[in-house]
């Protein structure tokens, strides 16, 4: 189990490292994300002691998002404010997701039943 959150520590640490000096756009959970998945991808498999340790986070995820949640209550003011802007930013989203994920599926689709 400690190799498997040394792991994930490695990745972290690493994402941080490239965001602070290469990418500061990027998050370094993030980028240490996608380095971890990378490097499972060259491995071909994760192993036990990471696989238990993921388990046991996702167990707790819905922990997670209380931080999340208290710094929207935070921000409710500015929310209030620009409500109709963040309302039609999200209708526009989800039309515009669910109309490219249709057109996607139909391109697929088609391919899929000529051959």
């Amino acid at each position: 189990m400690i190799s498997g959150l040394v792991q994930i520590l490695l990745f972290q640490s690493l994402g941080e490292i490239i965001s602070r000096f290469a990418l500061p756009t990027l998050p370094g959970p993030v980028i240490g994300l996608v380095l971890l998945v990378i490097w499972l991808v060259l491995r071909k498999g994760v192993d036990e002691h990471l696989a238990l340790v993921a388990d046991g986070f996702s167990q707790y995820f819905g922990l997670l998002f209380v931080p999340a949640a208290v710094g929207v209550v935070l921000f409710l003011p500015q929310l209030k404010a620009n409500a109709l802007a963040i309302v039609c930013a999200l209708v526009t989203s989800v039309v515009l997701t669910i109309g490219s994920s249709a057109l996607v599926v139909r391109f697929f689709s088609s391919k899929i039943s000529d051959e």
